[in-house]
């Protein structure tokens, strides 16, 4: 059995309720499966995984991402969810394991301290997989990673594996990043990092910025593949307006399966859309793995 939680959005990015399996059209490497959708899924318990960057210039990001464990509290307040976070740099650590305390989540994230040079981004996402695979797997798993956009010293984990990991476990992935060369110019606009300032133009930066830009960027590449969401944010208003988001749509997803016959193993894709779109686009996994046989 495939789980394949979906969100259906119009296009004013509204989510869209009232939908059936009828109404749905999966393809398992192009060939269509039955699909059922189980009709409890709005009220199903959830594990959450919150992975925060403390690395690199992330402490710049800190006052940003200030109000998150009061965005958090309705997801555990509802008596449904289980809250674990990890904080990464050049490793990620486990800070706090699932727990449905509300007061102790908002003590975690109120304790957050700044890091070493490194943003391991794909080694904590493989790390927070794995925690999420230990849990039960009737209840929904959900990944919010707070990072920025480029991967900076992960040794633990290759791509191709933590692609595995995600398609086993059936995680979403919510991603909130941020450009640390944006907010650098956003807070000297704001006169919040003098210190950093240079008294001349730096002729380079724009080519610096350039080159950046065109290395992958790790949250979206995670998201899309797991049918979460990807946004970027740069002030305070930005994130808690996408953190409302993230809390809304936790529970308007559709929960999908199918059950492939003699599935061959290895990375099969996933095409998931609905049989008559009317301007609505569906947000779901593109990828699940088969274990080979022992």
């Amino acid at each position: 059995m495939v789980t394949i939680p979906a969100l259906v959005k119009n296009a004013k990015g509204e989510a869209v309720y009232g939908l059936g399996a009828k109404d749905f059209l999966v393809e398992d490497d192009g060939v269509e499966q039955a699909v059922r959708l189980d009709e409890a899924a709005e009220g199903s318990a959830m594990s959450l995984v919150i992975a925060i960057q403390r690395g690199r210039r992330a402490n710049y990001e800190f006052p940003r991402i200030r109000g998150l464990s009061a965005m958090v509290d309705p997801i555990v307040e509802a008596g449904l969810g289980s809250v674990a976070i990890v904080e990464f740099d050049s490793q990620a650590e486990l800070i706090q394991d699932f727990s449905s305390n509300s007061e102790k989540t908002a003590e975690t994230l109120k304790a957050l301290q700044s890091g070493d040079g490194g943003a391991a981004i794909l080694d904590a996402v493989g790390y927070s997989v794995k925690l999420l695979e230990k849990t039960p797997r009737e209840r929904q798993r959900v990944l919010l990673l707070i990072s920025e956009t480029r991967d900076h010293g992960s040794h633990e984990v290759k791509v191709d594996d933590v692609v595995a990991e995600i398609g086993q476990s059936s995680t979403a992935v919510y991603a909130l990043a941020f450009s640390p060369s944006r907010s650098n110019v956003l807070d000297t606009m704001r006169g919040n990092n003098m210190a950093e300032m240079h008294p001349s133009p730096d002729l380079l930066a724009p080519l610096v910025m350039a080159a950046e830009a065109m290395k992958k960027n790790t949250p979206r590449t995670v998201a899309a593949m797991t049918g979460g969401e990807y946004e970027l944010f740069a002030t305070r208003t930005n994130f808690e307006a996408r953190m409302i988001d993230f809390t809304n749509h936790l529970h308007s997803r559709y929960l999908l399966s199918i059950e492939p016959k003699n599935p061959h193993a290895g990375l099969h894709q996933i095409q998931v859309r609905l049989r008559d779109p009317g301007g609505r686009t569906v947000l779901a996994r593109s990828r699940y793995w088969v274990a080979a046989e022992p």
